[in-house]
């Protein structure tokens, strides 16, 4: 097991890396940026280093910072959260390089699965079921033409560097194809010095299911069920549930077993989230993401599986704690994500949070760094918290989640709670009757 951690990242997800770290008895180091020397995450660990100025490409995207505070402090092992460099292969690398153990998957799967086009065929050769699309990217407008008329229109043009919705853009039919194109690329090109895209067929109503995996490096790898994260807003997630609605056990462990078979063969090791859209009983994989998730809680609450000490486990080379028979799941749980924003327009709200009041009481959650007196810093992501609720069935969880949510005090910002407790007395999401598009629809009806 490790001895020292440092926790390259900010917020709760810091935070939590940390409250791991301590039930391991593993001493933690925290970095921060000047506009976060106030942190929570650094107020509770044992060590703190200052890695430079607010702006992230000088503080927690810095990876010589970043390894000297390894050095000062004497880590021999980082945990890099969500977001930044939690999958970036270059700094898995580094670290290695150096003699520092990297908690999450190896390099040469960071890299493989960061690529959308080769994270889409290395699925297709692992027997994971894909969409419909073009083989690789497209070079040229004549060549998407090609593509469309093989697979048929709606399309979706997605950047190959892609996530977080970014370079992704609709052609509805031939003619609005090349505009697509190009709006797609300079969107890529400006987020991830990349222009390069790929096509797949555009699904009209589909859900985003994704199935939790972990694998040991050996040989062994296992699936913990999925995630129903449909309610999003420009393709960025809101409100997650497990189980899904829209599937039943069979289904669950099908595709489950298709998930971990995958990663066995590719002998993956660490946390990962294999992302689907599904559609009239058929799943399209879409992506892998080769970190812990942000809605993670979500199957902590329903399997009672620490996932962020089982990454750390195996990253100091330990096998997996569980065998697929040892995963039960056990009721239902919903993750909403409480950012300081506005709750109709998603404007972002920063500031100070004068009052903060978190909710309790049996199966309630809450995953947040910030305080009373906190001052939310217009620099990074704008997410307050998450709120978590579990219950014995699906209604059970959705009365304790409005519950919860009324009971939720953030005063000095705007915030999403009003959206939530608007969302969670809708028949739709109450009878769990929604796909990716809903909440566009329904915010479009709101303004």
């Amino acid at each position: 097991m490790f001895d020292k951690v440092l926790i390259a990242n900010r917020g709760e997800i810091a935070l939590r890396v940390l409250r791991a770290c301590k039930e391991l008895g593993i001493a933690t180091v925290a970095v921060h940026s000047t506009a976060d020397a106030e942190a929570m995450h650094v107020k509770l660990a044992d060590e703190s280093v200052c890695i430079g100025p607010p702006p992230a490409r000088e503080s927690y995207l810095n990876i010589p910072s970043l390894l000297a505070a390894c050095e000062i402090t004497g880590a021999d092992a980082v945990h890099p959260g969500y977001g930044f460099l939690s999958e970036n292969a270059r700094f898995a690398e580094i670290l290695e390089e150096h003699g520092i153990g990297f908690i999450g998957p190896k390099a040469e799967h960071i890299r493989l699965m960061g690529d959308k086009i080769e994270a889409k065929r290395t699925a297709k050769r692992l027997g994971i079921p894909v969409v419909p699309g073009s083989e690789g990217g497209v070079t040229s407008d004549e060549e998407a033409m090609r593509v469309g008329k093989e697979i048929g229109f709606p399309l979706l043009v997605k950047a190959a560097a892609g996530g977080g919705g970014r370079g992704m853009k609709v052609a509805r039919d031939a003619e609005s194809l090349a505009e697509a194109l190009a709006s797609a690329r300079s969107e890529a090109k400006a987020a991830f010095g990349d222009d390069a895209v790929y096509l797949e067929r555009y699904l009209e109503k589909p859900r985003h299911i994704e199935i939790q995996i972990f694998g040991d490096g050996k040989g062994n790898a296992i699936h913990l069920g999925e995630r129903d994260c449909s309610l999003q807003r420009r393709h960025q997630k809101v409100f997650e549930e497990s189980p899904s609605p829209a599937l039943n056990r069979e289904m669950r462990m099908q595709i489950g077993e298709v998930c971990a078979k995958a990663m066995r063969e590719l002998n993956y090791s660490g946390a990962g989230t294999i992302e689907f859209l599904y559609e009239n009983g058929e799943f399209f994989f879409i992506e892998m993401n080769t970190r812990i998730q942000v809605e993670h809680p979500v199957t902590e609450m329903i399997t009672g599986v620490d996932l962020v000490s089982e990454q750390i486990r195996i990253a100091s080379g330990a096998s997996l704690s569980l065998k697929q028979e040892d995963v039960q799941f056990d009721g239902h749980a919903i993750e909403c994500r409480v950012n300081a924003e506005d709750p109709l327009t998603f404007a972002p709200s920063p500031g100070t949070i004068k009052y903060y009041f978190a909710p309790g009481g049996l199966g309630v959650r809450v995953d947040s760094a910030v305080y009373g007196g906190y001052r939310i810093p217009p620099t990074y992501d704008s997410l307050i918290g998450k709120l978590i609720v579990h219950g014995k069935s699906r209604n059970e969880c959705m009365m304790r989640l409005r519950r919860a949510l009324d009971e939720f005090v953030v005063d000095g910002v705007k915030t999403t709670l009003p959206l939530f407790r608007t969302l969670v007395r809708n028949a739709d999401i109450q009878n769990g009757e929604y796909d990716i598009h809903w909440l566009e629809r329904f915010l479009a009806d709101k303004t």
